[in-house]
């Protein structure tokens, strides 16, 4: 086949087609699943799909790169392999009929496969990518047959006219066609259409289903105990974190490509499994069960060392135990497999959800707050002294008391331990890598952590010197973290300040590094600071 200017923009052309029905597919998949099955949007299920095969290495990669903007990333790498094949669907359609069809047919299967088999998949889960697909196949055979009849008509326009030309005839430059009309007209509608249609049918799935205007008129009961903050909890060093850290600024890890949006009123809490009774909660039950006040940091364990995939809040709630005293736990359970509305699992020791002594409760407030949508509104798991990962679910549903031999969690098939206690560790706030500082008096301040255990103290090295006792705030508990600062008589040049923890039980924070999987980093952080 030819491949002039002609030629090469017919293929242009085709592969605008293409992306023209690949649109039209998305658009109307929304606009279904807006009226017959909200949670069947296409892109949203494959995108899920997406996080839950991809090797653990890469999502590692993902969250280290983009950090809370993992999703948004994976979104925009969707959006843009959309664009690619819908181009290739077009350019297929035209050149080799109906392979841009079969294209359009496999993401049509694929989207619908990866629809169908979420958790809470609801009956009519497969129309919105059934009929986007189908209907996204007629208009591209109707957007390539004004194509290829305008394609034909200029072939055939240019042939006449070097045939009189060879001839000697006068021949008049050639008018645009009604073909050409035909297919400018069709594919502008179209694509129109299909951007309207998309953006009204997400923009009111949103609206409709979003619980925000619910969480901010919600009002929690007051704590029947409180946290009494000590004097000296917070050192008074610019660039060092809060105490408490804002709900804006806490970090965010999870599988979850679009927040869930969760109705209190229709929530509700189920504990089963090798109980002596099934019992159901909603979320009146539980605030009437009365709620206290608990200070507890959280720890992620992809956070590297020096990472700020850890935070610190005050969450309102009741502890876990109670609820399952309700239900009663049986000889030879030693798991409880918690579950999302989404899908996701943690397994967390039964141990540690009913031990007398540990504060791991189901939160509903978050620093004076109902939860954050993004932090788990209405409920969340909150256990100090694990990782998020096999304690703190975020919109929880389901509280599954089993063992570790029968069942496993989400993470644990993908390089995971099942479980996973967090490692104590301590981190440099500021100076800052990158932000010289002056000679003279800086101090070098920043945060650990060892829940359950507590800080004992924190010791500081500069370049190969001695290690030396910074000064540490009062704790609120031994669940929370704690602030250090230590004074250095700065000189110019460069220099390595390492620091590191010992906790109450006398142990020594792990100096040997280890990468994030399979139950967390550890090392000890070395930043090299420059003194001008």
């Amino acid at each position: 086949m030819a491949t002039g200017p002609s030629t090469k923009r017919f293929l242009a052309w085709a592969a605008l087609s293409g992306i023209v029905s690949g649109a039209v597919f998305l658009a109307l998949a929304e606009l279904v699943a807006l009226l017959a099955a909200r949670s069947a949007s296409p892109i949203l299920a494959v995108g899920s799909f997406v996080i839950d095969i991809v090797p653990q290495p890469f999502k590692e990669f993902a969250i280290a790169t983009f950090g809370e903007n993992d999703k948004v990333a994976l979104l925009a790498g969707l959006g843009l392999a959309v664009v690619i094949a819908s181009a290739l669907a077009g350019i297929l359609q035209l050149v080799r009929p109906p392979l841009g069809l079969v294209i359009l047919g496999i993401a049509g299967a694929l989207a619908t496969a990866a629809t169908l088999t979420r958790t809470g998949a609801e009956p009519l889960g497969f129309l919105p990518p059934v009929l986007g697909a189908v209907v996204a196949c007629l208009v591209l055979v109707l957007l390539v047959r004004r194509l290829r009849a305008w394609r034909d008509a200029t072939t055939a326009t240019s042939a006449r006219r070097t045939q009189r030309t060879q001839a000697g005839e006068h021949v008049d430059a050639p008018r645009p066609g009604v073909d050409r009309r035909r297919f400018f007209v069709l594919a502008g509608v179209t694509s129109v259409a299909a951007v309207v249609v998309g953006i009204g049918a997400r923009t009111v799935t949103m609206a409709t289903s979003s619980v925000e205007a619910i969480r901010r008129a919600l009002r929690l009961p007051a704590p029947g105990a409180t946290v009494a903050i000590p004097d000296g909890a917070e050192l008074d060093v610019p660039g060092i974190s809060p105490l408490f850290t804002p709900n804006d600024d806490f970090y965010r890890v999870d599988t979850a490509l679009t927040v869930p949006t969760i109705d209190p009123d229709s929530w509700t809490l189920v504990i089963d499994g090798m109980v002596d009774q099934r019992v159901e909660l909603t979320f009146r039950d539980l605030l009437d069960m009365g709620l206290d006040e608990y200070a507890i940091t959280l720890t992620c364990v992809s956070n590297e060392v020096g990472g700020g995939l850890v935070g610190n809040a005050m969450w309102l709630g009741l502890p876990i135990r109670d609820v399952l005293a309700m239900a009663g736990p049986q000889q030879g359970a030693d798991m409880v497999l918690s579950t999302s509305v989404d899908g996701y699992t943690a397994s967390t020791p039964l141990a540690s959800l009913t031990d007398e002594g540990l504060d791991a409760i189901l939160a509903v407030g978050m620093n004076g707050e109902p939860l954050p949508l993004e932090h788990g509104f209405p409920v969340r798991m909150v256990v100090p002294g694990l990782y998020g990962y096999v304690s703190a679910t975020k919109w929880v549903t389901e509280l599954k008391v089993t063992t570790f031999a029968d069942d496993e969690a989400y993470w644990t098939p993908r390089g995971y331990s099942a479980e996973a206690p967090i490692k104590f560790s301590s981190r440099v706030d500021t100076p800052r890598v990158g932000t010289p500082v002056s000679a003279g008096t800086v101090p070098i301040a920043g945060m650990a952590w060892a829940q359950t255990v507590g800080i004992e103290r924190v010791e500081v090295k500069i370049d190969d010197g001695e290690w030396q006792a910074a000064t540490l705030s009062n704790p609120v508990n031994d669940d929370t973290w704690v602030q250090w600062m230590l004074e250095w008589d700065a000189t110019p040049g460069t220099h390595y300040i390492a620091c590191r923890a010992v906790n109450k039980a006398g142990e020594t924070q792990i100096e040997e590094r280890a990468p994030i999987a399979p139950n967390g980093s550890s090392g000890i952080q070395r930043p090299l600071i420059t003194v001008t």
